[in-house]
């Protein structure tokens, strides 16, 4: 049984296409960070199980101090990570507005950054923002 899904949030601009991440103290997968001697599995590696993101958006929408519907799922993404107890579901999230909610990260000791700005990050995560851009920009 796969463990509680996890998030990754991201803002991209509307007019220019500009996408910066979430970044917190603990890394980009929001609220829980992945335990170390985790991996990304492959692309193509798909169980059977499937989550409905609103519960999740709901929680990060409260616990970055947001309104509802602050935060919208983006659609066709999963990825899987292989952790030492389980496989975790990644799902991907944007904010909706013109700008990312600047105080809402500097509220919970986070910050946005492009993807250059991802070397200090687990190699794990970094496979995530690298996927996840991707899929954004197509």
């Amino acid at each position: 049984m796969p463990l509680q899904p996890r998030l990754v949030l991201l803002h991209k601009h509307g007019t220019s296409g500009r996408v910066r991440f979430l970044c917190l103290s603990s890394g980009i997968v929001a609220f829980h960070p992945l335990p170390p001697l985790s991996a990304l599995r492959d692309e193509d590696y798909s169980p059977t199980i499937q989550f409905h993101p609103t519960a999740l958006l709901r929680e990060a929408e409260i616990h970055l101090g947001l309104p509802e519907d602050a935060i919208e799922p983006v659609p066709e993404f999963s990825a899987w990570v292989d952790t030492p107890t389980g496989d975790v579901p990644v799902l991907l999230a944007s904010f909706v507005g013109i700008d990312p909610p600047f105080a809402a990260a500097e509220r919970t000791g986070g910050r946005f950054i492009a993807i250059t700005e991802s070397r200090h990050l687990s190699e794990v995560e970094r496979n995530l923002l690298r996927r996840a851009y991707e899929h954004v920009l197509g």
